[in-house]
């Protein structure tokens, strides 16, 4: 049955105490470690002399749809009314409006450490202590629009940019390309700071905290924004009939990027599944 994934901002009362719930037990049960392990692993910086799965590379899109699958999976084992919800950075842009209320998320973090302190997700409450990251802290943190270096989320304007883009990735097929749906949204761009972060980028740069780098799924708001991102995609593929994921087979040999990409039928690790399987979620969930 098709179920339908919302905008987090029309969530009922009810509907955040059950997402907020099925969160905790997951994460209870020991899976929710497994996701952030698994995000840390694909994390792979296109510097590096390996296959980039989840980032800097054509299959950000396929690989985040399967993952946020992954996670919505785990939840509706708890609770089968719970969908992932998208949070709409270009409408709900402020640190006080949803997702970060009390009964949500909770808050940005206090200026000392960062630290989350308000919301079923700070530490303090004893149901989200940080075991996997790339540094020792048990505390979730957040800065949200850097207090000290402010920064705006993206608009509709960037948003619309990326998605008048008639064509899905372009070569070299990484953080470099400087056409291309898929690092329009992914956000890479040229500079050092605040002028290089983009769109997907730039929203995890604007919460701050845990959000920044390869642990990112310890703040569960991963998963609302990555929702919005799978959303801009559908918003693309309708906008652009018949465009399809690219590259559409193997690169050709001697060049740069062969084997550090994923084509169109190849698997897409760690799953049994290919960016093109992929591409198609109607048979899934649809966004309201």
């Amino acid at each position: 049955m098709v179920y339908t994934r919302k905008d987090v901002s029309t969530f009922t009362r009810s509907e955040r105490r059950r997402f907020v719930n099925a969160l905790l037990e997951v994460k209870r049960r020991g899976e929710y470690d497994e996701f952030v392990r698994t995000h840390i692993e694909y994390y792979v910086s296109d510097g590096e002399r390996r296959l980039r799965a989840a980032h800097m590379a054509p299959s950000f899109l396929p690989w985040h749809r399967r993952f946020l699958l992954d996670l919505e999976d785990a939840l509706r084992r708890v609770d089968e009314s719970v969908t992932v919800p998208y949070w709409d950075w270009t409408r709900t842009r402020t640190p006080t409006a949803v997702p970060w209320t009390e009964d949500l998320l909770g808050g940005t973090g206090r200026r000392s450490d960062r630290q989350v302190m308000t919301g079923p997700f700070a530490y303090r409450n004893g149901a989200w202590t940080i075991k996997v990251g790339i540094t020792e802290t048990e505390f979730l943190t957040r800065d949200l629009g850097r207090s000290r270096d402010p920064i705006a989320l993206p608009t509709a304007g960037d948003v619309k940019r990326a998605l008048d883009d008639p064509v899905y990735d372009t070569a070299p097929w990484n953080s470099t390309s400087a056409k291309g749906f898929r690092n329009k949204l992914e956000g890479w761009g040229r500079g050092q700071g605040a002028v290089s972060w983009h769109t997907h980028n730039r929203v995890h740069r604007w919460v701050g905290g845990h959000m920044v780098g390869g642990a990112s799924v310890n703040d569960p708001v991963f998963w609302m924004h990555h929702a919005f991102v799978d959303l801009l995609w559908s918003r693309w593929q309708r906008r652009h009939r018949g465009a399809r994921y690219l590259p559409a087979k193997p690169l050709a040999r001697g060049d740069a990027q062969r084997g550090r990409i994923v084509a169109r039928h190849e698997k897409l690790p760690p799953w049994d599944v290919t960016p093109g399987e992929l591409e198609d979620h109607s048979g899934i969930y649809r966004y309201a």
